[in-house]
């Protein structure tokens, strides 16, 4: 967690530095499309600037909608960081017309002090990531789910983004619009290539590990989710005989790349209260990759809003020992400190 005391002479003096570095790094535990984490942070004195990382953008990922959606994830992330360190937030989405590859510029405003509710949802960020099966493996259903839905409705709003928790009997038809986006990839080389390299062994920094990869007993377990190379792995979490977590989506009226940036802050926001409560947590974005199976899955959920991302929440029976965390680009290869040029 940062050190809150460390955060007093961020604009001043010397502390600055360390501050942003430590909320930076925070931040990038957000997750990303195949743990491809396509940002660039720039920090001028006391303010950060976010950029979309091209060379970070996965082939399958053409309008860079998905890369955006991860975007939007580290920007709450970073936000979240800050205040736990004593500093409020203040986001310019896109502030520079003629760059839309400039997400936003953030400037800071010292906090008067730091709730107990900020240090733990700063927290939740390295929390969050306990569960390294839950790339496809089941959850059990979450308990005292209805305090909780209220929460994260008020977390997400209503203005940008819409959060729908899908009932339970919609279950057979998502499952079916899992499997109907997979047949359609069957003989999608480049698709399959690319999921292969994110999911190679040898990867150290980025990509997904390959000890989280599941065996084809678990992975059938759970239905909707994505498809990743299977592994002879032993199969684990026996004791659950299918998967009974709770299916949540978020959508937006558009589809504009800044409607994709404001559902990745709505899914961290989901992400951290979920975790705050105990809950395990996966997004599911493979339904929303192709037109037709984002089309299909807009028809059975029955409203005219487009679907972006589906999140699985539930718990996660203990393993035993806690996994380590999931892999993160070195600090120096995502966090940069020179002048930003902000004129339109």
């Amino acid at each position: 967690m940062l050190d809150t005391m460390a955060a007093t002479n961020i604009i001043e003096g010397a502390g600055e530095t360390q501050v942003i570095e430590d909320a930076v790094r925070l931040a990038c535990r957000a997750p990303s499309l195949y743990n491809s984490q396509p940002w660039l942070w720039v920090t001028d004195g006391g303010r950060l600037d976010l950029f979309l990382d091209r060379s970070r953008v996965l082939h399958t990922d053409r309008s860079t909608r998905q890369a955006h959606i991860s975007c939007g994830a580290v920007l709450d992330h970073l936000r979240v960081a800050m205040a736990a360190a004593g500093w409020m937030a203040d986001i310019d989405r896109f502030p520079t017309p003629n760059n839309p590859g400039h997400l936003a510029t953030v400037e800071f405003t010292r906090l008067g002090c730091v709730t107990d509710d900020q240090r733990r949802r700063a927290d939740a960020i390295l929390k969050r990531r306990t569960d390294r099966l839950a790339f496809m493996a089941p959850f059990t259903a979450p308990i005292t789910w209805d305090s909780i839905e209220g929460v994260l409705r008020g977390r997400v709003g209503a203005d940008a983004v819409r959060l729908d928790v899908l009932p339970d009997e919609m279950r057979p038809r998502l499952a079916e619009a899992a499997q109907l986006t997979e047949s359609l990839r069957l003989y999608d080389s480049a698709y399959h290539s690319e999921l292969d390299w994110w999911t190679a062994p040898f990867v150290v920094s980025e990509g997904i590990p390959h000890t989280a990869l599941v065996s084809a007993a678990e992975s059938d377990r759970v239905g909707v989710n994505r498809v990743f190379p299977l592994t002879h792995n032993g199969e684990r979490r026996t004791n659950i005989g299918q998967d009974y977590a709770k299916i949540l989506m978020l959508s937006t009226d558009a589809d504009s790349l800044a409607d994709a940036l404001a559902c990745g802050e709505a899914l961290s926001a989901v992400l951290l209260e979920c975790t705050m409560a105990g809950f395990a947590t996966c997004p599911v974005t493979h339904l929303t990759e192709l037109s037709v199976s984002r089309e299909l899955l807009a028809a059975v959920t029955g409203h005219t809003a487009l679907p972006q991302v589906l999140i699985r929440v539930g718990v996660a029976p203990a393993l035993g020992e806690i996994p380590p965390a999931t892999p993160r680009r070195p600090l120096a290869d995502v966090l940069r400190a020179e002048v930003v040029t902000r004129n339109a």
